[in-house]
């Protein structure tokens, strides 16, 4: 019977929940240690799920002589340094969108990991959705090619909120979170890199320091062109909305389920083994972990949508 593997998670806010809930669902897998910076909070999330270490400094869970790996949910501005320390500690990692804030982040992640060749994966979790590996096995089959696609990511933020509506300690971005969902989807889905990026933004919040409305132009080598709109502002349907508009099909994703473009709902779920991206993402690195492969959405197979991100920011700065 193959070995448990061992793991940690830190944040235990809204997405590492997410992440506990998936877990439970994959076999041969075993949380040990929760890290967040609440110790109450922290606690009452680890008594649920039974995990039976809590602490709120991620060095005491890489201390654990029997810890394998770690999932990092904390946030954005400590990605890059949180990765890197699990490395260092001989763990596999796999840390949440975005890999790093800044291009250079990203390049020393992908350096190290290649240093210590563990796995290590970014949450790139557009491309476990359901909906979204379907058409990606559509064009796999060249029964579907992308012409364009159009994309809105819209949420109405006004204080430093996570997605349960609780306080959190820092500012989320649309550049280096939201918008790296899509930038990486489009050059993935098209088998194609982005060679032209273009973006515009709105004015910044007084308060957050952070635009809150943002525009992005893509377009493929092959030709494909990607339109991104992201707003905080939206008071209206919340969440990300994907519009595929190819040679012989429109499909419309939302997360996990797939539409047609006339709204008729198409059956995704005999595309794998679960209809929750963020577990069949979990799963993808507990099973390149057991195999010693490197995963899809690995640190080095996500790194040059960073690289267009940095692009793009050096644009609006200017």
């Amino acid at each position: 019977m193959p070995k448990t593997i061992k793991v940690a998670l830190a944040g235990a806010g809204a997405f590492g929940i997410k992440h506990l809930d998936g877990i439970k669902n994959i076999d041969g897998v075993e949380v040990v240690s929760l890290i967040s910076r609440d110790l109450e909070k922290t606690r009452e999330v680890a008594n649920k799920y039974g995990i039976g270490h809590v602490t709120t400094d991620l060095a005491d869970s890489l201390a654990l002589p029997e810890l394998d790996a770690v999932i990092l949910c904390t946030p954005t501005q400590m990605h890059a340094e949180q990765t890197m320390a699990c490395l260092k500690a001989g763990k596999h990692v796999q840390v949440e969108i975005p890999l790093a804030d800044s291009l250079k982040g990203a390049q020393d992640v992908v350096a190290l990991q290649k240093q210590t060749g563990l796995v290590a994966m970014c949450g790139h979790t557009r491309r476990f959705n359901p909906s979204h590996q379907y058409v990606h096995k559509e064009i796999a089959a060249g029964r579907f090619h992308i012409q364009q696609m159009d994309v809105q990511t819209y949420f109405f933020r006004r204080t430093n909120t996570n997605a349960l509506g609780q306080a959190r300690s820092w500012t989320d971005h649309l550049l280096w979170h939201h918008a790296a969902h899509t930038v990486d989807l489009f050059a993935y889905q098209c088998g194609s890199p982005i060679v032209k990026a273009n973006a515009l933004q709105g004015p910044v919040h007084q308060v957050l320091g952070i635009a809150m409305d943002m525009s992005i132009q893509l377009q493929a080598a092959n030709g494909a062109i990607c339109t991104l709109s992201l707003s905080f502002n939206n008071d209206g349907p919340l969440g990300t909305f994907f519009r595929y508009i190819g040679d012989t099909a429109t499909y419309i994703a939302r997360y996990d389920d797939l539409f047609s473009g006339k709204e008729e709902k198409i059956d995704v779920s005999q595309v794998d083994v679960s209809m929750n991206g963020i577990e069949l993402q979990d799963r993808e690195f507990f099973a390149a972990i057991r195999d010693g492969r490197e995963p899809n959405s690995s640190v080095a197979g996500v790194l040059a949508c960073y690289e267009v991100l940095h692009q793009l920011e050096q644009q609006l700065a200017a």
